[in-house]
């Protein structure tokens, strides 16, 4: 799993609940997040370049693990109850089609937010470069890529927060405090 993904997912999982999420925002398949501004008009062309862009960088990806996660939420919630999981599990995949619109509609939104962050020449070089022999070995190797920084990140970090301990100590120690 990509570590895009894991923020996603742990962001995603840090709201509410999902049916108190969803009730609190009065979201339902068919309507728009609540105090939603009106979005900014653009071409077929450029939604379809920002969707393109969106797909083939691979950020969709990290949609895919996403409503998975909020069936485990719900089915976690439910452990107290062992004599509804069957029923439980049955109506988690009848939802699957709602839940698949519900994804869609987040690459919709993210869709969006590139066409409005990228103009339409933008789009197409990117695109562009998405569809090269390069772009595809990029998002073939980000995942990869990713869990490698994610390691050498956490070395990292562990050596930083020790250096700048024991250098916050050393300067703590000229003023006359003693830190543990």
């Amino acid at each position: 799993m990509s570590r895009l993904l894991a923020v996603v997912l742990g962001l995603a999982l840090a709201a509410p609940s999902l049916p108190a999420f969803a009730q609190a925002r009065k979201l339902t398949p068919s309507t728009p997040a609540a105090n939603t501004p009106a979005a900014p008009a653009y071409s077929a062309n450029h939604l379809a370049l920002a969707r393109e862009v969106m797909l083939s960088s691979g950020i969709a990806r990290s949609f895919d693990s996403i409503i998975p996660s909020f069936a485990d939420q719900i089915r976690k919630q439910a452990v107290t109850r062992p004599e509804i999981q069957k029923d439980l599990d049955e109506v988690l995949v009848s939802l699957q089609p709602e839940l698949e619109l519900q994804k869609q509609r987040m690459i919709d939104i993210a869709a969006r937010t590139y066409a409005a962050k990228f103009s339409e020449a933008e789009l197409t070089d990117i695109a562009g470069f998405f569809r090269s022999a390069a772009g595809k070995r990029y998002v073939e190797m980000q995942p990869a890529l990713l869990d490698e920084m994610v390691r050498a990140m956490q070395g990292w970090t562990e050596e930083v927060s020790e250096y700048i301990m024991v250098r916050v100590r050393a300067e703590m120690g000229k003023r006359g405090f003693q830190l543990q």
